[in-house]
């Protein structure tokens, strides 16, 4: 399997203060990467630096081999082949489901309504909300209108999905439909960088786990390795508060 992404000495700053050093890791293609740590340890800003939405303030990011940070790489061609599931749902109140899984293909992509249709309603099916194709965002719940903004982001059809902790705005009750769409896509074998705090999810999902602490990666491995024998004692420490 290709790597999908490859960061390289990945450093953020805002101002004087550092908030990630020296990022180092890959993510293959159909691979499951939970990153997880407490809150400020830097985990949300790493993905916004995956993405672009932040800018980094050095170090490389590869997409497929091609360093995304040169000059001339086109950053929203970047950007459709990454999707992001965000902690806020930020859907278009003033569209329906369906329109909201459409719009980005149509005008990003240059699809035709058809296929855009075609594609939205594959998805839609696929996370249990094509019933509710009709309905706008005030009319659902937290859980189905996250449920959407899943099935948005892979209306797009992007190589990997990026998630910011798509569980945390949401009622406990809500919690679990979110994490068994999640589940589902997991086996599908799509590839998915995950920022969450659901430790048993990341146990059960993940083909790998990175644990954060103060804006540095201090461990990266398979879910048995990080959960039942945690080489450092930082890492020890976040999970017996968990």
């Amino acid at each position: 399997m290709e790597n999908i992404i490859d960061i390289m000495h990945l450093n953020k700053s805002f101002g004087s203060h550092e908030v990630l050093r020296d990022i180092n890791f890959s993510v293959k293609e159909g691979e499951v990467v939970c990153v997880i740590g407490s809150s400020g340890s830097g985990k949300s800003t790493l993905l916004r630096c995956i993405n672009l939405l932040e800018s980094p303030t050095g170090g490389k990011i590869l997409y497929k081999g091609q360093d995304i940070l040169d000059q001339e790489h086109n950053l929203n061609t970047y950007r459709t082949h990454l999707g992001m599931v965000f902690q806020q749902f930020n859907l278009f109140n003033n569209c329906d489901v369906l329109s909201n899984c459409m719009v980005g293909p149509i005008k990003v992509l240059k699809r035709s309504k058809e296929e855009a249709k075609e594609v939205a309603m594959k998805y839609l099916k696929v996370v249990g909300m094509d019933r509710y194709k009709n309905a706008r965002p005030h009319q659902l719940s937290g859980g189905q209108k996250q449920r959407v903004a899943i099935a948005r982001a892979l209306s797009m059809q992007p190589d990997a999905l990026l998630f910011d902790e798509p569980t945390s705005a949401l009622d406990p009750e809500m919690v679990g439909e979110v994490l068994k769409v999640m589940k589902e896509l997991a086996n599908l074998g799509l590839t998915m960088i995950i920022v969450t705090h659901e430790m048993e999810f990341a146990r059960e999902v993940s083909d790998r786990i990175v644990f954060m602490d103060q804006g540095v990666i201090v461990e990266d491995g398979k879910p048995e390795e990080v959960f039942n024998q945690p080489k450092n004692e930082r890492t020890r420490a976040f999970l017996q508060r968990a």
